[in-house]
């Protein structure tokens, strides 16, 4: 089986203000086969900071319904260890949606370096922020 590159994000709202607004750009990103969703849970931290982690499968119907066209989670990835690390990351009063994805569009590529017999020497995502002000200074759209 082909694997693209395997890509997590810990998504905060603050003030718990998530109202499932990211849901259609996932679902996008999944249907033109960009990405394949791996794990999808949710972190809360009350404002005692008290932690609740639940499973997209877990949530209640409505909290979860934003996610229906959502394809593809396959739950579990993600262990204790990984949601009290994003928890420990999150203030108190806020919740975060930790999204584990598959760039199911690199699967191909990765297979042509494996049967070239070469290998991949590095790797690195460029944060948005730093592509944004390097445009920015070139003077480009």
């Amino acid at each position: 089986m082909s694997v693209g590159p395997v890509d997590f994000a810990v998504i905060a709202f603050p003030g718990n203000k998530f109202h499932g607004q990211i849901a259609p750009a996932l679902g996008e990103l999944v249907a033109a086969g960009t990405v394949r969703i791996l794990d999808l849970v949710f972190v809360k931290k009350d404002a005692d900071g008290t932690v609740m982690s639940a499973e997209l499968s877990a949530l209640d119907p409505d909290e979860a319904s934003p996610f229906d066209e959502v394809p593809g989670e396959v739950s579990g990835l993600l262990n204790e260890e990984d949601l009290e690390l994003a928890a420990a990351a999150l203030e108190p009063d806020s919740s975060a949606a930790i999204v584990v994805w598959e760039n199911s569009w690199a699967a191909r590529l990765a297979d042509a370096v494996a049967a070239a017999d070469s290998q991949l020497l590095d790797f690195e995502r460029i944060p948005r922020e730093v592509v944004e002000a390097a445009v920015a200074a070139a003077g480009s759209p």
